[in-house]
């Protein structure tokens, strides 16, 4: 089937040459993780941290991957916890795009980061060489270049601490991406979904610039096209347009409206 979209790609954001597109899957259905890699979108967003299955559940897992694999669509993970045997069980699973939640120090972020190298800025890494499924049980003979070359690794901003350690935590080597949590951000400045007080506007705004000046790709989310299009154009460069229950309840709603019931 041909694709339907013409977009970037997530290794083009990654590299800061281009802006990837990408929906959250609040379903976790293997099913639309495939149809959505023929309609054309760059990644699939699977929120492990607010729903979804245990991210310790291998087969479920192993089957959502194995759709975004068909569809050659990229799936990003974010995980419920820092840890980093949690890390490394994801990537040998074959996740390649993670991203940490609710971290605070650029310690926190370095030893998730380098949990997930076999080589790490120069020294050895943390990850645990064995035969996965990452490794297609043995058959990759290039399999620790491969991993340290392809793995990505990113964090979550969505405290006001990690907005006032944005620097240190931008230096870490390899980090992958940040990506901007606006929501939790008006919790941690104590202005619960008001995401135009000016001081959630200003930590979101703090994070963006840096990320840009540090040369790290930025990613957030989208609240329209027109907020799409307008982060796209300063420098955000993952971008989550909508989700599978919204663009359900958008569209079913719009349906029951448009009804003409003859009674």
């Amino acid at each position: 089937m041909a694709r339907i979209a013409d977009t970037e790609g997530l290794e083009a954001a990654l590299d800061n040459e281009g802006v990837a597109l990408g929906l959250l899957d609040n379903t976790y259905s293997p099913t639309l993780v495939e149809f959505y890699g023929e309609l054309g979108l760059d990644f699939i967003w699977l929120d492990l941290e607010h729903g979804g299955p245990d991210p310790w559940d291998a087969p479920t897992m192993e089957n959502l991957l194995r759709a975004g694999e068909l569809a050659d669509i990229e799936l990003l993970v974010r995980l419920p916890d820092t840890d980093p045997t949690l890390v490394r069980k994801a990537l040998d699973l074959g996740v390649r795009h993670v991203f940490l939640p609710r971290v605070e120090t650029a310690a926190e972020v370095e030893t998730a980061v380098r949990s997930a190298r076999f080589q790490y800025d120069g020294e050895p890494g943390d990850r645990g060489l064995g035969a996965p499924r990452a490794r297609r049980w043995g058959q990759v003979p290039d399999y620790v270049e491969a991993e340290d070359r392809e793995t990505v690794v990113g964090t979550t901003i969505e405290t006001e601490a990690a907005v006032e350690n944005i620097e240190d935590i931008l230096a870490v080597p390899d980090l992958g991406f940040v990506f901007i949590g606006p929501l939790d951000l008006s919790v941690s400045f104590g202005h619960p979904n008001e995401l135009d007080h000016p001081e959630v506007q200003e930590a979101v705004e703090t994070v963006r610039a840096a990320a840009v000046d540090a040369g790290v790709p930025v990613g957030g989310l989208g609240f329209g096209m027109d907020d799409v299009n307008m982060k796209a154009a300063s420098g955000y460069r993952i971008l989550n347009i909508g989700s599978t229950t919204g663009a359900l309840g958008g569209a079913i709603s719009d349906w029951l409206d448009a009804y003409e019931n003859p009674t």
